[in-house]
């Protein structure tokens, strides 16, 4: 099976993209072609040159690999893409996930690795080591603890707080608001207070960001 898995390599250094094309040859997989940056891989995989997997690096110009690997996504989502870099911060890692990466590995990595990922991603779809399945695990529960706590938050307002949030998320002063809501400017303030006290918010920009965040007012 992995004789058949034909890759791409996107990478901007030639000589380390060279390098990997003959490592991965030598490990049993084509390689269809190299390109340089997303731009070139856009040209190359719209001439139906459609590989199974690409090894994409991510800080690249003019299309860098969070940007390619979204647009692969969109454009086409059965091609496997491996993120391999010298990036190992977790928002590179997270966002690179998020954007469709299948999997992801540091360049200083050993072949073995780089074959069971390979392997791995196109037996079963996926591909996360310890670092980043530690990582990635973190985030998650991180990013779930947040949103329950939010969601307990949203629940404890009532409807005239829910208002508020919403008029202030407009270009309305604190006294245009209170005409709106058919209340006193004082009684405004105190709903300010109290929601600062509430969500521990310091300021009108945070009561809008926590608005939008949780789905109390929407921009397209």
């Amino acid at each position: 099976m992995t004789k058949s898995t034909n890759l791409a390599l996107v990478d901007d250094h030639a000589l380390l993209r060279n390098g990997l094309a003959t490592l991965v040859s030598d490990l049993g997989y084509p390689v269809l072609y190299e390109c340089g940056n997303g731009k070139q891989l856009v040209d190359k995989i719209g001439k139906n040159c459609v590989p199974d997997l690409i090894l994409m690096d991510i800080n690249m110009p003019e299309m860098d690999g969070f940007e390619t690997t979204l647009w692969l996504k969109k454009n086409y989502p059965l091609v496997n893409v491996l993120a391999l870099s010298m990036y190992d911060d977790e928002n590179s890692i997270i966002r690179m996930i998020k954007n469709g990466a299948r999997g992801y590995i540091l360049k200083d990595s050993n072949p073995n690795e780089l074959k069971d990922a390979i392997d791995s991603i196109m037996s079963k779809g996926f591909y996360y080591s310890d670092l980043v399945s530690g990582r990635l695990i973190r985030s998650i529960q991180d990013d779930d603890e947040e949103e329950n706590n939010n969601r307990k938050l949203v629940m404890g307002l009532n409807e005239k707080e829910i208002e508020f949030l919403k008029l202030a998320a407009t270009e309305m002063t604190y006294k245009e608001i209170a005409q709106q809501m058919h209340l006193s400017p004082r009684t405004i303030d105190g709903y300010r207070d109290d929601l600062f006290q509430k969500l521990n918010i310091k300021s009108r920009v945070g009561l809008v960001l926590f608005a939008i965040k949780n789905g109390i007012v929407h921009f397209n």
